[in-house]
């Protein structure tokens, strides 16, 4: 075995603490414990126990923890003054974790589980620190075995006593609170106890990741699903992946089986399939399987026991095979705990849990979900009766339905096809039926094949036609006659099929007789139907001519016509026909006449009692209406769309709707919280259609647009990295589009690695485009972003290939400048040397002579000159970093050199302890470039000056930064007389023209120069 020397020990233990949590950073913690102990450094092995007890804390096996804290102790009992304070405080600190360790360990026995208890009080209170932690303790070992009056006295002490030292953080105590409050069946009191830590006022290293989690099934009891549904996308975003967090995966998986979204549920489980093997630490276990189980029994309820889950101890498994197993794990875990607590409390609750039933309908989440297979049909279930479910419809309710169905297709209402699919249900067990029954559920039948564009449609067309006129029914016969022609256009028939057929409809219309109430109306509809597939085989006839434009204009004036013949006719036919003749307008670029006709169409749908046809002509006006610049008509049309579609049943239309409303509510910018409502509605009825992958797509990238500008980034990042792939899928400038924002959201959530992925891998698309401005952009954001993750070379490369794209487009050099200055902070960042502020000042100065360069050829560009103002003011900061490092460096030699001498007075042997020195500034040097510093704040302050009041911060920063350094020169009154003369021009400004903040900050620096000169 090779044996660690003690440099490598603490070498391994800096890196074992930046590790991820899991079993890798506890198996190395455990070596670095032994190597440690072997060592014979009692300091290094109180060092590596403290790391270990750490790394099991963060993972799946903080049950673990019990063995490396005994010894610790022991170690703290031979020689207590061997601890520092540090060590001592984090000694007691862990305590609190080992007595939550020990309660959740049902093979400790509940003697040992108390006496440990009884330790730590007696230890806190001899070490002085208050019974607070301990009561806690105590609330959570009585409320597990049973003892409930016990638990609220530990309740009471907890929050008596006095918080100190050894107190958890505020975040962690509420989380504790509000637990006891559950479970006392208080959810409002709960909520209410978390509030600071849900709105993030409260946080620590596992909140409010774990109250997000904790928080959601109070949330849904209360009707408050809003929240649930925000903290269920921040909570997994936090949770997702991470071993100590497992009991709140288990949560958010248990949230979707009671919410309708099982298969959400699932794509969870997929993601930590490799944690759902057993678990060292029981209570994690336990609580991570129930929150599964409760998942895996829904499932198996809709039918989906067969439906592959995942591996479970590296066999597949199906979701009943996957319920047993836990299932069972399950149970025996908790009736280890019951025969340890003397109580069946933790298995009653276990059931409990299992046994949830739902606890709202269908909750949209707005992130994309793959849908479930269609369950097979259980073998055990009788076949369902010709009369379909139900009792038997009496004859008086058959004679209902029937009329209730042919009102609907009169009126041409959405919901026609449910009546009549009733009516077919129904019909067969129905001992007699009424011929014209048979006849109009025949035509319905027809028409719906018609519509799909099925071969036998013809024929069926034809047979209702001869049934209807079998009955005497002209009027239907002529209807049906119509259908045939439009089925024949719709079926690519040649014209002269189509035209013959609709000669045959319009002289079927015609004939009928003058006291056939629905004459006019079957004669209106035939000419309309004419004008529409007239124009359609227009241009079937000359698809390669140039004269789309005369169709338009022969289209135009045949439904102009149509309108003024039949203005007192049917309302809802002139309504499609002015809906027809404003997208004629709209083709042939004309928005303003189109608008109109528009509305005409909508209004005259809706007085005629069919407000669902006014739908499309409104969605249609609202997009005109923004692209004309007239975004209140805009948002009016679209929310009266939405009205008008309360009793539409198409999903795609109902998505479209709200996709619609969102996007204009979205571009007014006060009302994103309500477009991401709508685009949330949106979303979910585009997955309804089958079109998750199309206007769902869209509807998720405007929902998480809409989260964003409502400042919640982590919903929006969740909901657009789920339709992400689809998005990609809809041509380069959408893929660009899409992960820029990304980048932009993971940017603004503090994770710059992923973010400057998807800034490159949005680059790399754009890397063939004409134009080269998208990719130096995204190069430069890359950048910037690596630059935040610490990738100091892999920044540098970025911020290279940025600036070169950036000099290709030769426009306004602002982007150039910023990297240049970026890059010269960049060269600082690992040391502050000679030759690191050489390059530098190199970089600083090659972006002064760019701006400068500019403005030559536009002396007046505020912009430029701000941005010549700000080099000039960062170069005099390299400047100052540099003289601040130089005696900086001065102060640790001395502290080393002091070092070194108590070192040599004890007799140890120098030899090799360090280097010379690096070559230092001398005081001449230091002064010239503290001079230097000057003058360039000196010349960005008179700029900003001539820029006015917008600098007078820049301009400020400055004065404080030139008057400090003349300080530090040793002239004083140059310093103070720069600020006083500051303060003179502010009182000489009428007091409307000085901001609130000038004169108490530079009045406070004057005091400060003056205070330090004394």
């Amino acid at each position: 075995m090779t044996t660690l020397t003690r440099e490598e020990i603490v070498r391994g233990l800096a890196e074992n603490r930046e590790s991820p949590n899991g079993a890798a950073r506890n198996a190395h913690a455990e070596a670095l414990a032994g190597a440690a102990e072997t060592s014979g450094d009692q300091a290094l092995f109180r060092e590596a126990l403290d790391n270990l007890i750490n790394a099991y804390l963060y993972s799946s096996e903080s049950s673990r923890m019990l063995v490396p804290f005994a010894r610790l102790l022991q170690e703290y009992d031979k020689d207590p003054g061997a601890f520092s304070h540090w060590e001592a405080h984090s000694l007691f600190w862990q305590f609190k974790w080992v007595a939550t360790a020990i309660s959740d360990s049902p093979g400790v026995p509940l003697e040992s589980a108390t006496g440990w208890l009884e330790e730590m009080e007696r230890r806190y209170r001899i070490a002085g620190y208050s019974e607070r932690p301990v009561r806690e303790a105590e609330l959570w070992l009585a409320d597990a075995i049973g003892q409930d009056e016990r638990a609220e006295r530990a309740f009471r002490r907890w929050l008596a006593a006095e918080r100190d030292d050894m107190s958890d953080c505020l975040a962690c105590e509420l989380n504790g609170q509000g637990q006891y409050a559950v479970l006392n069946g208080d959810d409002a009191e709960a909520l209410d106890l978390w509030k600071p830590v849900l709105d993030g006022d409260l946080t620590c290293a596992e909140e409010p990741h774990r109250l997000l989690a904790t928080s959601l099934l109070p949330l849904l009891r209360l009707g408050r699903t809003d929240e649930a549904r925000s903290h269920h996308l921040r909570g997994y975003r936090l949770a997702r992946g991470n071993e100590s967090l497992l009991p709140s995966v288990g949560k958010h998986i248990e949230f979707c089986a009671l919410t309708g979204n099982e298969s959400r549920g699932l794509e969870i489980l997929a993601e930590h399939a490799a944690h759902v093997a057993p678990l060292a630490n029981l209570d994690d276990r336990l609580a991570f399987h129930s929150g599964i189980l409760v998942l895996l029994r829904r499932l198996r309820e809709l039918g989906h026991g067969r439906t592959p889950a995942v591996p479970y101890e590296g066999s597949p498994r199906t979701v009943d095979e996957l319920y047993e197993v836990l299932y069972a794990g399950c149970l025996d875990i908790a009736r280890q705990f019951d025969a340890r607590n003397g109580t069946t409390r933790v298995s009653d609750r276990f059931h409990a849990q299992v046994d949830r039933e739902p606890l709202t309908a269908g909750l949209p989440l707005g992130v994309r979900s793959t849908a479930l297979p269609q369950a097979p049909p259980a073998a055990s279930l009788p076949a369902a009766a010709p009369g379909g479910p139900g009792p038997a419809l009496t004859a008086d309710a058959f004679t209902e339905l029937v009329e209730r169905a042919r009102s609907a297709r009169d009126l041409g209402h959405p919901g026609t096809d449910a009546l009549w699919a009733e009516v077919a249900v129904r019909v067969d067990a129905r001992p007699e039926v009424d011929p014209l029954v048979r006849a109009d559920l025949a035509d319905h039948q027809a028409l719906a094949a018609g519509r799909r564009g099925a071969e036998e449609a013809p024929d069926l067309l034809g047979a209702v036609r001869d049934d209807y006129r079998a009955l005497g029914l002209a009027e239907r016969a002529a209807l049906a006659e119509l259908r045939l022609a439009s089925v024949a256009a719709q079926s690519g028939a040649a014209p002269a099929e189509v035209r013959a057929l609709l000669a045959v409809a319009l002289r079927s219309a015609g004939a009928l007789a003058a006291a056939e109430p629905l004459r006019a109306r079957r004669i209106a509809l035939a000419e309309l139907s004419a004008i529409r597939m007239e124009s359609y085989l227009r241009s079937v006839e000359t698809p390669d001519a140039d004269d789309h434009h005369d169709h338009h204009t022969e289209l135009a004036a045949e439904l102009t016509d149509f309108i003024a013949t039949h203005e007192g006719g049917p309302a809802d036919l002139v309504a499609e026909a002015e809906e027809m003749l404003g997208r004629v307008a709209l083709a042939q670029g004309d928005p303003d006449r189109a608008v109109p006709l528009l509305a005409a169409s909508a209004a005259r749908a809706a007085r005629s009692g069919r407000p669902w046809q006014a739908v499309d002509p409104l969605v249609l006006r609202a997009g005109v209406l923004m692209t004309l610049e007239r975004p209140e008509e805009a948002e009016d049309a679209a929310r009266s769309a939405l009205e008008h579609a309360a009793e539409v049943t198409d999903a795609e239309t109902q998505g479209v709707v709200r996709l619609t409303l969102a996007d204009i509510l979205l571009r007014r910018g006060d009302a994103a919280a309500e477009s991401a409502e709508h685009a949330l509605a949106g979303a979910h009825w585009f997955d309804q259609a089958g079109l998750t992958a199309d206007g769902g797509a869209h509807a998720r990238l405007l929902l998480a647009r809409a989260y964003a500008a409502d400042g919640r980034s982590a919903e929006a990042a969740e909901v657009l990295q789920s339709a992400l792939a689809d998005l990609l899928e809809h041509g380069d400038q959408q893929a660009v589009s899409a992960r820029e924002f990304l980048g932009d959201l993971l940017r603004r959530l503090n994770e710059p690695r992923p973010a400057a992925e998807q800034y490159l891998l949005a680059a790399e698309v754009t890397r063939g485009w004409e134009d080269p401005r998208p990719q130096a952009g995204l190069a430069h954001s890359a950048a910037d972003t690596l630059s935040d993750a610490n990738l100091a070379v892999e920044a540098a490369a970025a911020y290279e290939r940025a600036l070169e794209l950036h000099r290709l487009t030769g426009e306004v050099p602002v982007a150039e400048v910023r990297i240049l200055r970026s890059l010269a902070w960049l060269g600082l960042r690992e040391e502050v040397t000679a030759t690191a502020v050489t390059g530098a000042r190199k970089r600083m100065e090659e972006a002064a002579e760019v701006l400068e360069a500019a403005l030559a050829a536009d002396p007046g560009a505020p912009e430029l000159r701000s941005e010549l103002a700000q080099t000039w003011h960062q170069l005099a900061q390299v400047l100052d970093r540099y003289v601040n490092t130089n005696e900086q460096s001065y102060e640790d030699d001395d502290e080393d050199r002091e070092d070194r001498e108590d070192d040599a007075d004890r007799g140890q042997d120098l030899a090799g302890a360090g280097s010379d020195p690096a070559a230092r500034l001398s005081p001449a040097e230091v002064d010239v470039l503290r001079v230097e510093e000057i003058e360039l704040w000196d010349r960005a302050a008179r700029v900003y000056a001539e820029l006015g009041p917008d600098h007078l911060r820049d301009r400020f920063q400055c004065l404080n930064n030139a008057a400090w350094t003349e300080q530090e020169r040793g002239d004083a009154d140059a310093g103070a007389a720069r600020v006083s003369a500051l303060i003179d021009e502010a009182r000489a400004l009428p007091e409307s023209d000085v901001p609130d903040w000038l004169l108490p900050s530079a009045e406070r620096l004057l005091a400060q120069l003056n205070d330090k000169d004394t």
